[in-house]
């Protein structure tokens, strides 16, 4: 059995989002710079950063601890 809401498949949020947007943009709904529109496609960016930014402070200290725990 597979699972539909899976993260590799559907449309997210952002997606729905933009699209939104977009429509509304094409259609004179709103006057928003092409910034705004595509910035819910955007966001998975800096997410992706800060958890590799993560997980290497956490290699970062396993290393730093293991080199003190060899020095004692």
């Amino acid at each position: 059995m597979s699972d539909k809401n899976s993260a590799s498949g559907g449309i997210g949020i952002g997606m729905v989002l933009f699209i939104v947007f977009l429509v509304l943009k094409l259609t004179g709904n709103i006057d928003w710079s092409w910034w705004w529109i595509t910035l819910p496609l955007w966001w998975m960016i800096p997410m992706v950063l800060l958890i590799l930014i993560f997980a290497l402070i956490v290699v970062l200290f396993e290393e730093l601890s293991k080199k003190i725990r060899e020095q004692d």
